[in-house]
């Protein structure tokens, strides 16, 4: 097998850890890839890497493909999402002045009712509250959004969602700049570490299983290049395989925190990995399930229909025609690629590219080209469900 050079760009976060394993474990080289790995400082110039043709695919937030599609944003360069990377991984904390006026209203930081949450959080905020999110289009936006608009509580005059790179928002928090965020682990978990934030909810508290992070390509690249797409695609799958094993838990942590890779200790990262997070500098400890999932459940499949739902969502925002931003949206998901190039790897295959989303309640078996595979619950805190045929429901 001839070794090709792929280069693959990511941002430190644990959910960059399929790209990290694949290069560490040898599962890249078994496929004959001499995979390289470039770190971006922010999601924006991520990007941009991968738009002028920097990586060859990358690490990406499941909306920016979408929201590319739909001709949102500064770039004018398409991309296509061959595979998630991970469901869920994300946090929501607020400041340690936001949290001390939330403890004297009450409020006991339970860490699994949105609703309470959302209702303590708008009134300890009053008039003003600025949430940091990492990225205009990113399901940090999506989820925040669609939390707060389906309180039922009136929202502050000033709520302010600001762009913050991931690592730099325990410094914003400490700084002022911000009251809130919305972040992918670890940076929630070091801001609790820095004594500057607590935290309130993992994002699954709001949509138990949603799409995170994708592998992307630009626009066509996949199906000029199969092979060498497949090869990539295989050595990624095997590695967010791999990850998902519970007896790897603490190997996952080491490699994460070697040189060069996420500058945070295995022990905060652990705390994604297991979903044991401590969310106050008091040491409260949360434990929670399916905090970010690599493999169980489909989590690496690209469901057209979570595509439907971001693209109504952000058709919704921006005056678009939602019907047809949930149909380009879908065609984004390449859910024909990931059938095509990992059936023969072993992935078990859904029967179809396509579900109602948030209607499942608990695990629930559905069929597969293997039989049947079971897939999480994946609610919406406020019990909607989302059919792609009808978005704007």
């Amino acid at each position: 097998m001839n070794v090709i050079p792929l280069r693959l760009g990511y941002l430190p976060l644990v959910d960059a850890a399929p790209l990290f394993i694949a290069q560490a474990l040898g599962f890249a080289e078994q496929e004959g890839l001499d995979l390289s790995l470039h770190s971006a400082p922010s999601w924006s110039a991520l990007r941009d890497m991968l738009a002028m043709g920097i990586v060859d695919g990358a690490q990406m937030l499941a909306p920016v493909p979408v929201a590319m599609a739909l001709g949102l944003g500064a770039a004018r360069t398409r991309f296509d999402a061959l595979q998630l990377l991970n469901a869920n991984g994300d946090v929501i904390g607020v400041s340690e002045p936001l949290a001390e006026r939330m403890r004297a209203e009450g409020f006991a930081f339970d860490f699994t009712d949105a609703h309470s949450a959302g209702r303590a959080l708008l009134q300890a905020a009053g008039g003003r509250l600025r949430i940091g999110v990492p990225f205009p289009f990113s399901m940090h936006t999506e989820l925040v959004h669609y939390w707060l608009e389906n309180l039922g509580q009136p929202l502050p005059e000033l709520l302010e969602i600001r762009t913050v790179p991931p690592a730099l928002m325990p410094q914003a928090l400490e700084a002022g700049e911000i009251d809130a965020f919305a972040v992918g682990e670890p940076w929630g978990s070091y801001a609790v570490e820095l004594g500057v934030g607590t935290l309130l909810l993992p994002g699954s508290a709001i949509w138990s299983f949603a799409p995170e992070k994708v592998l992307a390509v630009r626009r066509g690249w996949a199906d000029a290049n199969p092979d060498l797409a497949g090869r990539m695609m295989r050595a990624v799958w095997r590695a967010c395989r791999w990850i998902g094993a519970p007896e790897n838990r603490f190997l996952v942590s080491d490699i994460l925190s070697a040189p060069g890779r996420l500058p945070i200790s295995a022990e905060v990262i652990d705390r994604a990995v297991s979903g044991r997070l401590i969310i106050s500098r008091s040491g409260e400890e949360r434990e929670v399930p399916n905090l970010i999932e690599f493999f169980e459940g489909a989590a690496t499949f690209p469901w057209r229909s979570q595509a439907a739902w971001i693209g109504a969502r952000l058709a919704a925002r921006h005056g678009l025609d939602q019907a047809w931003a949930a149909r380009v949206a879908g065609e984004v998901f390449r859910a024909d690629l990931y059938r095509q190039h990992l059936r023969d790897a072993g992935a078990d295959l859904p029967g179809a590219s396509e579900k109602l989303e948030g209607a499942l309640a608990m695990p629930t078996p559905v069929a597969s080209e293997r039989g049947s595979m079971i897939l999480p619950a994946d609610r919406f805190f406020n019990r909607r469900v989302f059919d792609p045929s009808e978005p704007a429901r």
